[in-house]
């Protein structure tokens, strides 16, 4: 460029610090309307906006003002951006929060039932069981969730509930036997 002062991206691309507080006051409006819209929660896109400004100014450089104005090189970032993130979304499983503590709830809701000696028994191994496999024991038993639907709630492989599950029962198992073994050596 002749006598024209430098754009605002191409005094970022020189390092410019005043120019990036410039960049961030201008188009700062126009990208948080690009993003906002298109998210589900505000943090997700207060984040994508900080990504995108992150990429614009390490993108400055490339801007030419004579292909198009700094508005839309700024726009076409946060666009492709935005889609990026809408793809990465889209490919994660929906995670639902499982509230343990309502299955251990609904769990111990079992002692007003007249339940047997078995019964809790059982309740009081599974609560000596390690908190993970306790957790996707109750989950599988009391809320009646396959493996599956466990690891997609969990967020744990299915291969990990498998174990945890197959272990919890297997202590379970261990720790009813042992009262068993207990009374027949006694008797």
């Amino acid at each position: 460029m002749s006598a024209e002062e430098p754009t605002i991206l191409q005094r970022v691309a020189a390092g410019d610090a005043a120019a990036v507080r410039e960049c961030l006051d201008r188009y700062g409006p126009l990208v948080w309307s690009i993003v906002r819209g298109q998210l589900p929660d505000t943090a997700m896109a207060e984040d994508l906006v900080q990504e995108i400004f992150i990429d614009v100014w390490k993108s400055a450089e490339r801007f030419d003002p004579s292909v198009a104005s700094e508005a839309t090189f700024v726009a076409t970032i946060a666009r492709r951006r935005w889609i990026d993130r809408r793809r990465q979304l889209s490919r994660q499983p929906e995670v639902e929060v499982v509230d343990e503590a309502r299955l251990v709830e609904t769990f111990d809701g079992l002692d007003s039932v007249d339940v047997s000696d078995e019964a809790r028994l059982a309740r009081e191994a599974i609560a000596e069981l390690r908190p993970e496999q306790r957790r996707v024991l109750l989950m599988s038993i009391v809320g009646g969730l396959s493996h599956g639907q466990i690891a997609e709630k969990t967020s744990l492989p299915l291969g990990t509930v498998k174990s945890h599950v197959r272990r919890g029962l297997e202590r379970v198992r261990a720790l009813l036997d042992a009262p068993r073994r207990a009374g027949e050596v006694r008797a």
